[in-house]
């Protein structure tokens, strides 16, 4: 086999945060190309679409000039964002300019590595081309089920898995230095089907993983909707209480109309801090709303806030934990504020 058995998320090498709170640059900047998705899988919220619609949340894609005012902004910064994540929400791929909006990225100067996650039913030699030569650095796949049946199960979508697999393999075939990594939920696995994911796979990556479902959507029932009981992390991690969240001091959510989410696990757009179609991305990113949800986290009210209180992410999907060091790091964040007023 030639790919790695390694998670899409890089658990290695990571920078202790506590060293470099707060950032005046954030590390990762999610742009959600599309919140829509042509799939209906049962263990997300924007596979349920009269939920979606229920939430009043505007549907439809980015507007390519608003994402072009978005990586523009970056230049704000006083140095290079570390990743642009185009996804959060959709199926990314659904946007007719996702290639174009790699390259202007890319030849902006501004972004040092652009991933995607897809479902990878729209990964077509001829979908994929200007993609990858656009400069794409990683596509994470994720794989909702090893057979037709299955995807027929988990998507409701009718999904000829013997082209998806083909397709992956010519995708892998002219890959240049774009990094793929294919992930699935064991949770929906037998023992076969583990064994013959990394087999059917394994030549056509360069990671693959079997990952567990994880509660990580805010006030969105898995185990309910799905029926399978979770009983560890999402990378077999043990699950545990965290006070603090890492995410809102390193990373911060674009969506498709523009507003921007606290978090890239706002699906039903209850964390707003900003619009980049009035305000700078740098601007919101110090902001005020961004620093008093930081400050409620180092002071330990993450749970007077019912999104951020019901979390998942936090106790099943978690690789940093600064909760040891919250009193110095609020005596930072308050410093900075106050030396910026």
């Amino acid at each position: 086999m030639k790919a790695q058995i390694k998670p899409r998320i890089n658990l290695e090498g990571r920078t202790p945060l506590q060293d470099v709170i707060p950032l005046t640059t954030p590390y990762v900047l999610f742009v959600d190309p599309v919140n829509t998705c042509n799939f209906q899988c049962t263990f997300c919220p924007t596979g349920d679409r009269d939920l979606i619609k229920s939430t009043g949340r505007w549907q439809g894609r980015l507007d390519f000039d608003v994402y072009r005012k978005v990586i523009d902004d970056l230049g704000e910064f006083d140095q290079p964002l570390k990743v642009l994540r185009l996804y959060k929400e959709g199926e990314p791929l659904l946007h007719t300019r996702f290639a174009d909006m790699v390259a202007y990225a890319k030849q902006s100067g501004h972004v040092q590595y652009i991933d995607t996650t897809t479902n990878g039913y729209l990964l077509t030699p001829e979908k994929v081309a200007p993609i990858v030569d656009a400069g794409i650095d990683r596509i994470n796949i994720s794989v909702d089920g090893m057979s037709s049946e299955q995807f027929w199960t988990f998507t409701k979508t009718r999904v000829d898995f013997d082209r998806f697999v083909d397709n992956i393999a010519r995708l892998y075939d002219r890959k240049g230095d774009c990094e793929i990594c294919i992930k699935i939920p064991g949770d929906i696995l037998s023992e076969d089907d583990r064994q013959r994911f990394f087999d059917t796979f394994g030549d056509i990556a360069d990671r693959v993983f079997i990952e567990n479902f994880a509660p990580c959507w805010p006030t969105f029932d898995i185990e309910e909707r799905t029926g399978i009981e979770i009983t560890e992390g999402i990378y077999g991690n043990a699950i545990h209480e965290v006070s603090v969240c890492p995410y809102i001091f390193y990373s911060m959510a674009v969506n498709t109309d523009g507003s921007v989410s606290l978090c890239f696990l706002d699906w039903a757009r209850k964390l707003d801090v900003g619009n980049v179609k009035t305000q700078s991305v740098r601007d919101i990113w110090l902001g005020e709303a961004m620093n008093a949800h930081r400050i409620a986290h180092l002071e330990g009210r993450r749970k007077e806030n019912p999104t951020c209180g019901d979390c998942g992410q936090l106790s099943h999907c978690l690789p940093d934990n600064i909760d040891a060091h919250a009193p110095q790091l609020l005596t930072r964040l308050q410093r900075r504020i106050n030396k910026a007023a």
